[in-house]
């Protein structure tokens, strides 16, 4: 298994990721409303803040089977809810067009 600090590393990443490629639709689509923006930041914010404090707070620290279930479950809830900010983020340029 990848170490805590990887998985927050990852995390981080994938995170400005989804903003930046947020800022460079709005600067390429002059079409983008505001308020699409900032409604996909914060989702992205809250979501890697959410994250962070799932991995900081793990259950059953002494139990290998709960971390390793934790972990699991975590990085399906990151994966699943990163696809849907990348959707999100690409329904931005169909406003344009």
């Amino acid at each position: 298994m990848a170490s805590i600090r990887e998985l927050k590393k990852d995390i981080n990443f994938l995170t400005s990721e989804i903003i930046t490629e947020v800022y460079v639709r709005k600067v390429l689509f002059s079409g983008v409303k505001e308020s699409d923006v900032s409604k996909i930041i914060a989702d992205a914010l809250a979501f890697r803040n959410d994250l962070i404090a799932r991995v900081n707070a793990r259950d059953g620290r002494n139990n290998a089977k709960l971390v390793k279930a934790s972990f699991q479950q975590l990085r399906k809830d990151m994966v699943d809810q990163f696809t849907a900010l990348v959707a999100a983020v690409n329904e931005l340029k169909a406003d344009k067009e």
